[in-house]
């Protein structure tokens, strides 16, 4: 049997042998088809990124060639003539079929993603982070679709190292946790679950002082770093630490477990993803439709809206063609999208939604987004990203945020994914911001970093009135239509750059 191991340095075995696949880019027509995860990938798209910007004239010929070697190698026994099973022709391009248990990134992402009593989280992440051998895909770093699912990977190795840790709190192992929290508390200082973890797995293990001096090194280092104080969730951990809350005791269970909110965005760093509304109205009636595949995420997100005051839940919808259904029949004011769903995903329920006039405000619901997604779904202009196992808090503040025309984009996941993307003309980009005054320049210039309305009219001393005013002037001149949309433009244009 061959397999594929792209958890560390890339290799394929036969039968537990390890193959010899070329050259760099041989070996890379491999590795891309891996990260396709069994999809087709057009020869044009392996050109493109086998040599970024200058492709030989004979790339053609070098694929099919890297092709025939690597067929050659993965199925030494298969006769002449025959069809190959393995690296297989897929029109317009070739295509990876194998198993997930063939392919460690396959398995390893399949096992990050299961669900169930905390025992079985436990075994499942176990299982997980015994595949990981180092950096995946570390030998194509310079080339940016293996750095993009590089760092996709290693996302997901922390989520699976948070999953493992909440597993081992539910099951009454607190203080052996410490030490391995310590760890990934320093090596991931912005990553909220982190400190969530440690500073409960130290106040379970009796050491309630050391609890509260995490989380204050938590808002030292959010400070520093962000200028922003911790989220709700530490601040109500540390009330409720302060108050000796009995919940905070409770005794282990085994009940099921999902993918915990914190970290699942491929982001070098999460800060503070959701940004709540300042100029909503939180008394208006919001009818909300539901769409994902999920039965069980269905059900949590309907009772979170129908206990929370001020929303409705208009329907619900199992994939993206019966989401534009349901949305077209109750014209709601919001619209949670699953990205991945059958019969239509949710990157084109999301466009086919928001070319309807008047239509209501999107925001994506995620687990573990690729970049290629979330940077499409940003140029669609939904107004956002929410993992759909984020606290109730977060996501009933998410939906209102949306609803006052705030963009729920977190600005360092922005900037790097417009960073990666930056060197992709799309021809139908925005025009240049020639002609705009420089006040607009100003607000686009902060609404692209991520500031509210609110932010930005304190920042620039002015009202909250004209800078709603002047996003409007923005999208018009544009020729766009959500906030989202905006923040593209600006980097695409030039006016804001990663890192400035």
């Amino acid at each position: 049997m061959v397999t594929f191991s792209a958890l560390g340095p890339f290799q394929v075995l036969l039968d537990g042998l390890p193959l010899d696949l070329g050259g760099q880019r041989q070996m890379a027509v491999l590795a891309r088809l891996v990260v396709a995860r069994g999809r087709a990938v057009p020869v044009t798209t392996l050109i493109d990124e086998l040599w970024p910007g200058q492709p030989p004239a004979q790339a053609l010929s070098t694929i099919q060639g890297y092709v025939s070697r690597l067929r050659r190698a993965l199925e030494p026994d298969r006769a002449p003539r025959s069809e190959a099973e393995v690296l297989v022709s897929a029109p317009p391009g070739y295509a990876l079929r194998a198993t997930a248990e063939q392919v460690d990134c396959w398995h390893f992402e399949r096992l990050v993603r299961m669900e169930g009593p905390a025992p079985e989280v436990w075994a499942s992440m176990e299982e997980a982070l015994g595949l990981w051998r180092g950096p995946a895909l570390a030998e194509f770093a310079d080339l940016t679709w293996a750095s993009t699912e590089g760092g996709r990977l290693e996302e997901l190795r922390l989520v699976a190292l948070e999953r493992r840790a909440d597993a081992g709190l539910r099951l009454g192992r607190s203080t052996s946790l410490v030490p391995d929290l310590e760890a990934h508390a320093s090596a991931c200082p912005l990553r909220e679950e982190a400190w969530r973890l440690l500073a409960t797995a130290l106040y379970r293990s009796g050491r309630q002082g050391d609890a509260l001096g995490t989380l204050r090194r938590a808002r030292a280092i959010w400070r520093d770093e962000l200028g922003l104080d911790p989220s709700a969730v530490l601040q109500r951990l540390e009330a409720d630490m302060l108050a000796q809350s009995p919940h905070l005791d409770a005794d282990p269970v085994a009940a099921p477990l999902s993918v915990q909110a914190g970290s699942g965005l491929p982001s070098a760093g999460r800060t503070a993803g959701l940004v709540p509304a300042e100029g909503g109205d939180p008394a208006k009636e919001l009818r909300v439709v539901v769409a994902d595949d999920q039965a069980l995420v269905r059900t949590g997100l309907r009772v979170v809206i129908d206990t929370e005051p001020g929303l409705e839940l208009a329907g619900e919808a199992s994939d993206g063609e019966q989401a534009i259904a349901v949305v077209r029949d109750t014209r709601p004011d919001l619209v949670l999208l699953d990205i991945q769903m059958p019969r239509l995903d949710g990157l084109t329920a999301a466009r086919r939604i928001l070319a309807d006039s008047d239509p209501p405000k999107v925001i994506m619901m995620t687990t573990f987004g690729t970049d290629e997604n979330l940077y499409a779904a940003l140029r669609a202009g939904v107004s956002g990203f929410v993992l759909k196992t984020s606290p109730p808090e977060q996501l009933v503040a998410a939906m209102r945020a949306a609803a006052a025309g705030d963009a729920l984009i977190d600005p360092s996941l922005t900037t790097r994914i417009i960073s990666a993307f930056a060197g992709r003309t799309d021809p139908g980009a925005p025009p240049a911001l020639a002609g705009l005054p420089d006040t607009q320049l100003d607000v686009l210039k902060l609404i692209a970093r991520g500031l509210t309305n609110r932010q930005i009219a304190h920042t620039l001393a002015v009202s909250d009135r004209q800078v709603a005013g002047a996003v409007t002037e923005l999208l018009d001149h544009l020729g766009l239509f959500d906030r989202a949309q905006l923040v593209v433009a600006a980097y695409e244009s030039g006016l804001v750059t990663p890192g400035r």
